[in-house]
């Protein structure tokens, strides 16, 4: 997940939790907001740690410049 999708689930979540107050039959919007902060969080805080980088591998061609060829 990115910064900005983490982001966005927060406002989203945050939006949900607090904000709103419609009451839908058999889903608490309350609790789909705390999961939704939950979720950006969690996200946040992966897509902001340091990742380990795998091996650099670099490869030199040496080309025959051969005045002839041309």
């Amino acid at each position: 997940m990115t910064i900005g999708g983490s982001i966005a689930l927060i406002v989203l979540g945050a939006i949900l939790a607090f904000a709103v107050t419609l009451e839908v039959a058999g889903i608490d919007i309350r609790v789909v907001g705390f999961i939704l902060l939950l979720g950006g969080a969690v996200g946040l805080i992966v897509g902001l740690s340091p990742r380990r980088r795998g091996a650099v591998v670099r490869e030199t061609r040496v080309v025959d410049q051969d005045p002839e060829v041309y």
